[in-house]
């Protein structure tokens, strides 16, 4: 299950999460985004229990986006212990995104 977080409770459900964290960082109307949300969403299947896996609207989201320095999307962010880990930049097949969640777990 993928959790939509906002800058209110980005704190709350990613740097404070007791698991390692996937953020994907999307907007409606990007394209590429919508082709690595079924990724994101198989992955948090495959992985419940051991990784938390969020979604950000940058444009809802403009906070936490410019916090990230979130300059194009999509984007995933990998948080483990609350910090920022690692970065996958734009519509990158499962092979590139599965070993780096397979790293934090």
């Amino acid at each position: 299950m993928v959790i939509e977080v906002t800058d209110k409770d980005f704190k709350q459900q990613v740097i404070n999460a007791d698991l390692p964290v996937l953020v994907d960082m999307w907007a409606p109307w990007c394209g590429p985004c919508r082709m690595i949300g079924p990724v994101v969403e198989k992955l948090s299947e495959e992985f419940e229990g051991k990784m938390k896996f969020c979604s950000l609207n940058v444009d809802d989201n403009q906070e936490t986006a410019m916090q990230y320095k979130v300059m194009s999307i999509p984007l995933l962010l990998f948080f483990k212990n609350g910090e920022k880990v690692d970065e996958s930049l734009g519509a990158v097949p499962e092979e590139m995104i599965r070993p780096k969640v397979e790293a934090l777990i």
